[in-house]
């Protein structure tokens, strides 16, 4: 890579263009790019807005960001548990399992665990130590 090559990927990547379109642009791979980038800390800020500007969806608070890290939405995580509790209505769960207890007969749904077999631990009691109800 020349050094002419190496000003135009800097002053491409302050433009806001992706590795993709630095490569295709001046002819290189991808990864050399990916490299030169990443060895000279030349990155694009995603984020447009300041650090002042970012508030926690919950309460409302500054939320401060970490460089070359994911952007948070929330301060802290008692703000983001608060938050997911007062809109489960909105969670789209994906991982529901129904069974039929083994003790009781009872159907019974459950969120997450793809091997439980019994409806409550009363039952697994029973089954276990106590013999069929």
């Amino acid at each position: 890579m020349t050094e002419e090559q190496k000003v135009q990927i800097a002053a491409l990547r302050e433009q806001g263009n992706g590795y993709k379109k630095i490569a295709q642009l001046l002819s290189i791979s991808e990864n050399t790019v990916k490299s030169f980038c990443k060895r000279n800390c030349i990155s694009r800020d995603e984020i447009s807005v300041n650090d002042d500007e970012i508030r926690c969806q919950c309460c409302g608070k500054t939320v401060k960001q970490n460089p070359g890290r994911k952007r948070k939405k929330f301060c802290s995580d008692r703000c983001r548990m608060k938050l997911w509790y007062e809109h489960l209505d909105q969670v789209q769960r994906k991982a529901n399992y129904e069974y039929v207890c083994p003790v009781c007969k009872k159907t019974f749904t459950v969120y997450g665990n793809a091997h439980r077999k019994y409806c409550s631990h009363e039952c697994y009691i029973v089954d276990r130590f106590g013999g069929r109800a």
